[in-house]
């Protein structure tokens, strides 16, 4: 199982919106997700806007492209682009650059 965890920036004019999506996040990019094996998936908040994402999964590759291949992926990944800072043209979720982990407690 990898554990995968990265950073993205939320602009800080768009906190309290990006947090009520997250509140209720379409089923069937719940659904979708889950198929393409995503796992234990949280999204943390700091107030200047500095996103945390965890996961855990198979196979960090073969989920990115699992979702890569849904109609849902895309819709929500258009809808979510204008949330974040530095994408560089790129959607959030090819944006989303693993960190190396350096130490677990099992």
């Amino acid at each position: 199982m990898q554990r995968v965890c990265f950073l993205l920036k939320v602009r800080t004019d768009r906190l309290d919106e990006y947090r009520e999506r997250h509140a209720a996040v379409w089923p069937e990019m719940l659904q979708a997700l889950t198929a393409t094996g995503w796992r234990n998936y949280s999204l943390f908040l700091r107030e200047d806007g500095l996103l945390v994402g965890y996961l855990e999964t198979e196979d960090f590759e073969a989920a990115r492209a699992g979702m890569e291949a849904t109609e849902v992926n895309a819709r929500w990944q258009a809808e979510m682009a204008p949330f974040f800072e530095s994408l560089d043209g790129a959607r959030p979720d090819d944006a989303m650059r693993p960190l190396i982990e350096v130490f677990h407690l099992a």
